[in-house]
């Protein structure tokens, strides 16, 4: 059973998530402390974390930095109603998705179980590893290479990148971006892929400045060779 993590000090939205997830299949540990839910992401894993970004004591963006020197494990960010400023900062340090409050649990669910398709999803074997240039990508490790360097990427990011790496040399239009990268038209703006690029991009360069395989379309999308 996939296990997910809540993080959330309000105790009335945990009690109901919980129940939601619960009935989709879903095993649960919930935390009202970021603090106590890192120790135990640290120790015993799991699959999704569900993580609020307004909490005392330490909030959700540090709970995110924090997990992440140690774990690619795939963050779905709760953000406050109408906090575009919320969706933007989870988007800019590498959040897998977010969800605003109030929201429905039925797209919750879905957006949970699509995650998670992109995250656990196996190949064959002889189609595991996809190069060009100097970029190597292990689709069943999710691992990224740059120049022997290994590149952390969140599952969204490395879609992004097989999406790309699908077809060097063609534009993929935002809207490809979204659908194949992502399995899905839930809403999702231009901004959420720009963003994404944009991170992609940074980590690579951090280990290579001159790195410029991702060519931006301006007006259209992006492309890689």
């Amino acid at each position: 059973m996939q296990k997910i993590i809540l993080i959330d000090d309000d105790q009335n939205i945990l009690t109901s998530l919980e129940m939601v997830l619960k009935s989709a299949g879903f095993a649960i540990e919930a935390f009202t402390d970021g603090l106590e839910a890192i120790n135990y992401i640290r120790d015993n894993g799991a699959e999704i974390v569900l993580l609020d970004i307004k909490m005392p004591r330490i909030d959700g963006l540090e709970v995110f930095t924090t997990v992440r020197k140690f774990s690619n494990i795939p963050i779905i960010f709760l953000t406050s109603k109408d906090s575009e400023m919320d969706e933007l900062i989870g988007l800019r340090i590498g959040a897998d998705d977010y969800i605003r409050k109030p929201f429905s649990h039925k797209l919750l669910v879905e957006r949970i179980k699509s995650i998670l398709r992109r995250s656990t999803k196996k190949v064959q074997k002889e189609t595991t590893r996809v190069e060009l240039s100097h970029l190597s990508l292990d689709k069943q490790s999710m691992l990224c290479k740059w120049k022997d360097n290994s590149i952390e990427l969140t599952s969204t990011e490395f879609s992004i990148l097989i999406t790309l790496m699908g077809r060097p040399g063609a534009i993929r239009t935002r809207d490809d971006l979204i659908n194949e990268a992502f399995n899905e038209t839930l809403g999702k703006a231009d901004r959420v892929i720009d963003s994404h690029i944009k991170r992609i991009r940074k980590k690579f360069i951090s280990v290579d400045p001159q790195f410029d395989l991702i060519k931006t379309i301006y007006g259209v999308g992006y492309k890689i060779e």
